[in-house]
């Protein structure tokens, strides 16, 4: 094995630097021609979407204030209302405001609004300054100001640097207020703030929310790097530098912290306020706490932690030091409690201890042994000859309208873009197929080859539409990446994948291929699924949608094939519970009761890599893990359907009883009536080999036709496990579940061993929550 020193200094080479700065050169996405349009609102053809801050008057200049003019570009409406008013529905208003290379300074907070992507250029990243006499507690809101955190979802920041360094160290300032949930985009951000300034806070949140993922971010200086509340996050790529206290947890139920950096901080992790933890690929120097924990509340797991001797206390709780030097390779630290192989009840670690553990070779890097991951694409290098804007293709007609059919035009061009590749003995193309926003209709399966680099904007919406979808009996994709056999390339980046109608044979996305070179060659970023709930889809309350049965909206969200092998970075798939266009604040407005059978199928044994994932309110489960191999799930975030649970009588497997397929449980472990038994599963994993999983965070708090508030346990199963091999389980959490973790035996009964009765956690909010730290009863 490598020298803890070599291992220290690889680890941070590979997740802990970040690339250089070029010289503008003229970002390609800046001088394309924008053609993207709102196809749902009146005269949203007419909708500007990309929004240049300098053609609403910004300078950036480092000295004018520009704090008009880019809550100018981030306002302006439809000519008769503006954004800021709270008018518009949540996906019906999209809007890229855009920062060309240069310094803006503001003298006052910047408010966003749903469905606006914040970013610049990513080939010199601009800055948002704020100037010495700034007014106000944040640089920039990120969030809509009508929405709650829970409701708060489609917004995203990007390739910008947020900078307080001229506001006086005692002032109290946060750069960024990111109280979000699902669907959103934080990614390439820089936050500089004065060294020492203990009042200066890179991103903050408040209440409570429920949101992914935040990745690729550097903090310099400051007091606190990342302040949090949440449900659940998942935290990947984040590097502090000089930042007194890099992460405080607030009150978080569930997290993975994956491949940190910590450098000249008094304490990388503030976990007095999380109540399961997993620190994993991280790295430590110059920094006096790793870890700093309650006495003896709050479930740990740290994994591949790597500190040099300038580190006084990997973890610390209260004034005691728990663990000092290294977690090295193989081994995980745990606090909580643990599951190990025969036993029928968990073993309690409240001090933590040592363990044996493994990864599969096919998933880490050979060096560091750290978990292979990626950062989203900007694309920077890739000139604007390069791209291709598809609604811009000679003698292929594509509206993005939402009402032609773009099926056979796109795929000409997909096909004629990947031949060409092949065509020049390319394995990576160099073109780039660009979306510009709007809704693309597809009567057909679109066929993603080899040699295909696609990317949206602001969540640009491909959609199922017609008779080739309707066949409950016969699932259809509606994308589908490679087919059998297939090796090479494909990326996809900020898109929705979504339903026109009622399509119960639709499978929005297929995954047939592997990469040829490495991990992330088959990559998604940003890459969403959507069932009902919204404008440009009749999968809506008043439209027939009333109840399960009647709607059977689509079969699967996402089928990751045997032979597949793909990379999965902020994925959430939301079968509708509310509307999302309902009314004039964009929260919300009736409820809405789609049927959709499954959530992400995951059946490949090439790797498969899944971070910041959320699956919510599917019928029979929302992640099926099935006869798979060499899967990380580094998050999962889950919901069962709020129809679901006492006193509904259409029950799981019901309304898909005539039509599951071989992958899908049939529930017959449940009593025939038994309403809290037939609910989705959250989470499924059988016949599988080298699985491992951090972090699931599931959760019920409405139950019933009625949506009634759970006070009480009001579903009985979270998690099926059934016949895996060396699968780890790190960190599982829920609310409102009576029983953690099912297991099938091979008699063939199915029998809870953990439970909530067994790993009753502290209330939040009222509700009952529950935690262990590790399973590795099938770890053989």
């Amino acid at each position: 094995m490598l020298s803890l020193y070599s291992l220290l200094a690889l680890a941070t080479v590979v997740v802990g630097t970040a690339p250089p700065l070029q010289n503008s050169t003229g970002y390609w996405y800046e001088h394309i021609n924008h053609n993207g349009i709102s196809p749902t609102l009146p005269n949203g053809q007419n909708w500007t979407v990309f929004r240049n801050v300098k053609d609403y008057g910004a300078k950036g200049d480092g000295s004018t204030d520009d704090t008009t003019a880019i809550q100018r570009a981030i306002s302006m409406g439809d000519g008769t209302r503006t954004r800021d008013a709270g008018g518009f529905g949540s996906t019906t208003q999209p809007a890229v405001v855009y920062f060309p290379a240069g310094t803006y300074l503001v003298k006052s907070t910047i408010q966003s609004a749903i469905g606006t992507v914040i970013m610049g250029d990513p080939t010199n990243l601009p800055t948002i300054k704020a100037s010495p006499d700034f007014a106000g507690t944040y640089i920039l809101i990120g969030r809509d100001q009508h929405l709650s955190g829970l409701i708060g979802f489609f917004h995203g920041v990007k390739n910008l640097v947020l900078d307080s360094t001229s506001v006086p160290a005692t002032r109290t300032i946060a750069l960024l207020e990111w109280s979000v949930s699902q669907q959103n985009l934080l990614s390439n951000v820089v936050f500089k703030m004065p060294i020492g300034a203990v009042r200066h806070t890179g991103v903050a949140t408040q209440g409570m929310n429920s949101a992914l993922i935040i990745n690729d971010l550097q903090f310099n200086g400051g007091g606190v790097g990342v302040q949090l509340a949440s449900t659940q996050y998942h935290l990947k790529s984040l590097h502090f530098k000089d930042t007194e206290i890099g992460i405080r947890f607030v009150n978080n139920l569930q997290a993975t912290a994956q491949g940190l950096t910590f450098d000249g901080c008094s304490v990388g992790i503030d976990a007095s306020g999380s109540k399961m933890l997993s620190v994993i690929d991280t790295t430590a120097t110059n920094t006096s706490v790793v870890v700093s924990a309650a006495a003896t509340t709050g479930s740990l797991v740290l994994e591949n932690v790597i500190v040099d001797d300038s580190v006084s206390a990997t973890i610390q709780t209260n004034t005691t030091i728990a663990l000092t030097g290294s977690v090295l390779p193989n081994t995980a630290w745990i606090r909580g409690n643990i599951y190990h192989a025969n036993s029928t009840s968990p073993h309690s670690s409240p001090s933590g201890s040592l363990i044996p553990v493994s990864r599969p070779t096919a998933l880490v890097n050979s060096t560091t042994y750290f978990y292979h991951t990626l950062p989203p694409p900007t694309y920077a290098t890739t000139p604007l000859s390069s791209v291709m804007n598809v609604k811009s293709v000679p003698g292929y007609p594509v509206a993005g309208d939402g009402v032609q059919d773009d099926t056979a035009s796109l795929q000409a061009i997909i096909l004629n873009s990947a031949a060409t590749a092949t065509a020049a003995g390319a394995t990576n193309t160099d073109t780039l197929l660009y979306f510009p926003h709007g809704i693309y209709l597809l009567s057909d399966t679109l066929h993603i080859p080899p040699g295909t680099r696609l990317i949206g904007e602001a969540w640009t919406q491909l959609s199922a539409k017609g008779a080739k979808f309707a066949d409950a009996d016969q699932p259809r994709p509606l994308i589908r990446v490679g087919r059998e056999g297939d090796v090479g390339v494909v990326h996809m980046s900020d898109f929705v994948l979504t339903v026109a109608e009622v399509s119960p044979g639709a499978v929005l996305m297929e995954v047939n291929m592997a990469g040829a070179e490495g991990p992330g060659d088959v990559g998604f970023w940003n890459v969403h699924f959507r069932v009902g709930g919204a404008e440009g889809s009749s999968v809506r309350a008043n439209m027939g949608c009333g109840r399960p049965e009647k709607c059977l909206a689509a079969r699967l969200s996402l089928h990751l094939r045997e032979g597949s092998g793909s990379y999965w970075e902020n994925v959430w798939g939301w079968t509708a519970d509310h509307e999302l266009d309902g009314d004039s604040s964009g929260g919300g407005g009736a409820e809405v009761y789609p049927g959709v059978a499954g959530g992400f199928l995951v059946e490949a044994k090439n790797g498969t890599w899944m971070l910041g994932m959320g699956a919510e309110h599917n019928v029979l489960y929302q992640v099926n893990i099935n006869k798979a191999e060499n899967v990380f799930i580094g998050l999962q975030q889950g919901e069962s359907a709020y129809w679901q649970g006492k006193g509904n009588t259409m029950l799981a497997p019901a309304p898909w009883t005539e039509s599951l397929l071989a992958s899908d449980p049939d529930f017959a472990w449940c009593g025939e009536n038994d309403a809290e038994c037939r609910m989705g599963l959250y989470q499924r994993i059988s016949h599988s080999k080298n699985v491992n999983v951090y972090s699931g965070g599931f959760w019920n708090f409405v139950a019933g036709p009625n949506r009634a508030m759970c006070t009480e346990e009001c579903q009985n199963n979270a998690a099926l496990f059934d016949s895996n091999e060396k699968m780890y389980v790190y960190g599982f959490s829920t609310i409102n579940n009576r029983n953690l973790i099912l297991e099938k035996r091979s008699d063939g009964n199915v029998t809870a061993v953990a439970t909530a009765a067994d790993n009753a956690g502290t209330a939040l909010d009222g509700f009952r929550t529950a935690s262990i730290a590790a399973y590795f009863r099938q770890n053989e």
